[in-house]
C-alpha cells in the first residue's frame, strides 16, 4: 500500500503523526509511505528530512507550494503500491481506522472506499473558537456534497473526507488536473465516471480550527469548487476515453 502525505506548514503535528503512522501495523501488507513536502515555511521542510532515509519512506521535495492536490497527485505517480491511500499529515483523522477501510479492498468487494465523518450527526465541524465559521462550513459541505450527487447520480454522504483509499487500477487512463482541494471533487467524480461506485465506511473525526492550521479557503475554495464539478463530470477522463 502506498500512503500519500502531503505536508506544507504542519510542524506542530507532523512529527506526532509521522511516528504514529511509521508504528501502524497493517498485517500482510508492505508500506509505502511518500511523503510530498512543498517547501513550508514553518521548519516542516526539516522535520520530513529526518525521515527520509527511512527504509519504508520516499520524500518527494517540491520548490513551492502548488497546492495539496498538486502534491498528492505528484505523490500519487510515484506509488507503486497496488492500493493508494491519501493521508494529511495533521491529526483530524484516526490511523485506527485504516483496518476497517482497507477490508472490502482486501477482500476485493470494492475498489473505492471513502471513510465518512456523518455518523448521523448533521455537524462534522466543531470550532472551539470559530462556531459560526463551522456551521458555515457545514453548510457549505451540504451544498456542495448535494451537487456533486447530482453530477454523478449518487448518494455519498462524505465525498469531501480526506480518507480516499483506492485500488491503483482504478485511476489508469485518468487524468487529473487540479492543484487545490478542488482535488478531492476530482478524484472522487472520475472515478464514479469510470465506474466505481464508493463503498462509504464511518470514521473517528476530530476537527482542527483555522488558529490551528486549517487551510481551506470558503470563498477561494467554494468559488473553484462549483467550476471543478462542471469540469470533472463532463471533461475527458483522460487517455482518449470519454
Amino acid at each position: 500500500m502506498s500512503i500519500v502525505v502531503p505536508v506544507f506548514n504542519e510542524g506542530a503535528t507532523f512529527k506526532e503523526l509521522f511516528d504514529a503512522l511509521l508504528a501502524k501495523q497493517l498485517p500482510g501488507i508492505r508500506k509505502e509511505i511518500i511523503v510530498v513536502e512543498s517547501n513550508s515555511t514553518d521548519g516542516s521542510r526539516e522535520l520530513v528530512r529526518a525521515y527520509e532515509n527511512h527504509p519504508d519512506v520516499r520524500v518527494i521535495y517540491q520548490p513551492a507550494p502548488r497546492g495539496k492536490g498538486n502534491a498528492v497527485r505528484e505523490g500519487l505517480l510515484a506509488a507503486t503500491g497496488d492500493i493508494l491511500m491519501i493521508q494529511d499529515a495533521d491529526l483530524e483523522y484516526d490511523l485506527d481506522d485504516y483496518d476497517n477501510l482497507l477490508a472490502p479492498l482486501l477482500a476485493h468487494q470494492s475498489m473505492f472506499v471513502l471513510g465518512s465523518r456523518h455518523q448521523g450527526e448533521w455537524k462534522i465541524r466543531e470550532f472551539a473558537d470559530a462556531p459560526m465559521t463551522a456551521a458555515m462550513f457545514n453548510l457549505g459541505h451540504s451544498i456542495f456534497r448535494t451537487m456533486i450527487n447530482i453530477a454523478v447520480n449518487a448518494k455519498m454522504a462524505d465525498p469531501f473526507t480526506m480518507f480516499k483509499v483506492f485500488r491503483r487500477d482504478a485511476i489508469f487512463g485518468i487524468d487529473f488536473v487540479c492543484n487545490r482541494f478542488d482535488f478531492d471533487i476530482e478524484l472522487v467524480i472520475k472515478l464514479i465516471r469510470k465506474g466505481y461506485t464508493p463503498i462509504e465506511l464511518p470514521v473517528n473525526y476530530t476537527s482542527r480550527s483555522f488558529a490551528e492550521g486549517k487551510k481551506v479557503s470558503v470563498v477561494r475554495d467554494g468559488m473553484t469548487w462549483v467550476l471543478t464539478i462542471i469540469r470533472a463530470r463532463f471533461s475527458q477522463l483522460g487517455s482518449g476515453k470519454a
